[in-house]
């Protein structure tokens, strides 16, 4: 396999499942500043211009994080990267869901590029506060989630993979992550994947 990532970008997560799974793959860096996501070398593989990109042992690829983490969830099952319990996996699926397509997407993007979302430069300001807000409840929400267990669903599952890089995210902008969340990404920290993949991507 072979993983297509940005240092700190949310592929972090999809990074974290690899290690965790321990199986042989390829790590390339894909550098976002520069625009190598819109480059032909990059768009010939994923036209989307996305990291994670992940290609696989048959050379087919698969792209976006929650169909990444599931399949490899799915193929690698001695991982015991999704529960069992068909209504955990619901939940695993609930959350993932939350964490990318709304607290990443509406918040972070906010937060981080807010051209995308005003032609005016001069909203900018209104446009990142309100991706704060976003991103300041959303947090709230997933330590509601945590509350009382140790990861999402009670097991480390690919739940975790996804709350962990906004709660990084969330650190490294200074936000005050939610006791329950400060909890969850300090455990996360101690797992021996994720120091691997900090030290490999150069956040260690």
């Amino acid at each position: 396999m072979k993983l297509m990532y940005a240092p700190g970008a949310c592929s972090i997560g999809i990074h974290v499942l690899l290690e965790e799974i321990g199986k042989p793959y390829e790590a390339v860096l894909v550098n976002l500043r520069e625009g190598a996501q819109y480059k032909p070398d990059f768009t010939a593989v994923n036209p989307k211009s996305k990291v994670p990109t992940l290609i696989r042992d048959d050379g087919s690829v698969l792209t976006e994080y929650p169909a990444i983490a599931y399949w490899l969830a799915r193929t690698n099952p001695y991982a015991n990267l999704l529960p069992d319990d068909i209504d955990l996996q619901a939940r695993v699926l609930e959350l993932i869901d939350y964490v990318v397509a709304t607290v990443h997407m509406q918040g972070f993007t906010r937060m981080f590029r807010p051209s995308n979302f005003t032609p005016n430069a001069v909203d900018e300001d209104t446009v990142k506060q309100r991706g704060r807000d976003i991103m300041e409840r959303g947090l709230a929400l997933l330590a509601d989630a945590l509350s009382g267990k140790e990861y999402a669903v009670g097991a480390f599952s690919i739940a975790d993979s996804a709350i962990f890089y906004l709660e990084f995210w969330a650190r490294q902008v200074g936000l005050t992550l939610p006791p329950n969340c400060a909890a969850h990404l300090d455990r996360m920290l101690q797992r021996p994947a994720v120091k691997r993949v900090l030290q490999q991507e150069g956040l260690a």
